[in-house]
């Protein structure tokens, strides 16, 4: 067995693209937490409100393509959003076997205080705002090659059309 110098090894942490990013999406979850827990939100259940507040009623397939997320982890997340009074789902009436994700009115009031959510995470951030759109985009890019290279988009939405 030959010994790779540290600094040439392939699977030491630090030169792993993976870790920082997983890391990062940790941190940002948790910093999250405290001003979502005010809105009684999960960060996921946030991501699922911005989606619906864009646009409602959306399919659970829609949803999951949106947020790159299956129907066997929407599903759950989506029940318990309509126990909390959130939302409601309600199948298709043009296609039976679609759910559509409807906000309610104590979904729909809930953006008023959400507003609040992005600047206050914003003033948690060192650097110019420029900086924080640069890393946005620069991590949507990545998004964007990931998919297309995985084909992950596809298989998102059949699985959705399937499960929805």
């Amino acid at each position: 067995m030959d010994v790779i110098p540290d600094d040439e090894d392939p699977l030491r942490l630090d030169r792993q693209v993976c870790f920082p990013l997983y890391a990062a999406s940790n941190l940002l979850t948790r910093l999250y937490r405290p001003v979502l827990a005010r809105l009684g939100l999960t960060y996921p259940q946030y991501l699922v409100m911005l989606v619906l507040w864009e646009d409602s009623p959306r399919s659970v397939g829609a949803l999951g393509e949106a947020l790159y997320l299956d129907s066997g982890t929407l599903t759950p997340l989506l029940k318990r959003m309509e126990q909390a009074g959130l939302v409601e789902r309600k199948r298709d009436p043009q296609d039976e076997r679609r759910v559509q994700i409807h906000l309610t009115a104590a979904g729909r009031a809930l953006r008023e205080p959400a507003l609040d959510v992005p600047a206050t995470l914003a003033r948690g951030f060192n650097g110019s705002p420029e900086n924080l759109i640069t890393l946005r985009d620069t991590v949507r890019a990545l998004i964007d090659t990931l998919t297309d290279h995985a084909g992950i988009a596809g298989a998102i939405r059949e699985q959705g059309e399937r499960g929805s």
